[in-house]
């Protein structure tokens, strides 16, 4: 990493959730969900601040206890339906009406606690060494795409016979975002407010890391494998 820049970790985490309600502070291993991020965020050797935009007291709560500044975030923008880049850019704003700017923006959702601080740092080292524009967190798919069908009235692959008869290993290999980590410059999420921007350089995690957690059998699995890792 060249000369030390300002990094903000932004982690957006809305009280409402009808996959899984209250998941954000739902206790997983023994701490709330969204602890686990918090965590990994501030103990990141890179990350300069860390803060959690929230429109519900609870988990406002939560995130200062775990040390999280709290940007209290609007109920029109913790709607089913609001971008998550409105809350991004709220946040951003309020904190630049404060006098603080950053340099780089890192997006961690509170649904990926089996991310670590060395997966956020590591993840901004590559960023920062690559010619992109963004980054995003991807892992492998177990199915790839290649060997699918659709149906129209009668099975129909995706992309024809050609891969149905190939070897296992011969399909392009295939990659799905994780939603773990997101990176880009401030000034270009400023500018585009998405995530997916020009060249998009890809962090790669393992499956067994790679749980977004939406539904209680995600959850379940998730605090399985941490259970799990924790031992070894």
């Amino acid at each position: 990493m060249p000369a030390r820049k300002k990094i903000i970790a932004l982690i957006p985490a809305r009280g409402g959730s009808k996959g899984l309600p209250g998941k954000n502070i739902k206790n997983f291993a023994g701490k709330p969900l969204i602890a686990y991020t918090i965590e990994s965020a501030k103990k990141s050797k890179l990350v300069s601040k860390v803060v959690v935009s929230t429109d519900a007291k609870d988990i406002a709560a939560v995130a200062k206890k775990y040390g999280a500044e709290v940007i209290d975030r609007p109920k029109n923008l913790a709607t089913d339906i609001a971008p998550v880049s409105g809350a991004v850019l709220h946040s951003l704003n309020w904190l630049k009406e404060q006098g603080e700017t950053f340099n780089l923006l890192v997006l961690l959702q509170p649904t990926s606690p089996l991310r670590t601080s060395q997966d956020i740092d590591d993840a901004l080292k590559t960023f920062v060494k690559s010619k992109g524009d963004s980054l995003v967190s991807v892992s492998p798919v177990d199915h790839s795409p290649y060997r699918m069908f659709k149906i129209e009235k009668y099975l129909k692959p995706l992309f024809g016979q050609k891969y149905l008869k190939a070897r296992k290993q011969d399909p392009p290999k295939v990659y799905r975002p994780n939603g773990a980590i997101y990176v880009l410059p401030a000034t270009t999420f400023y500018k585009h407010r998405k995530f997916y921007v020009g060249r998009v350089v890809p962090y790669i995690m393992p499956l067994e890391k790679s749980i977004d957690i939406d539904s209680l059998r995600d959850f379940l699995f998730a605090e399985l494998l941490f259970k799990q890792a924790s031992r070894t």
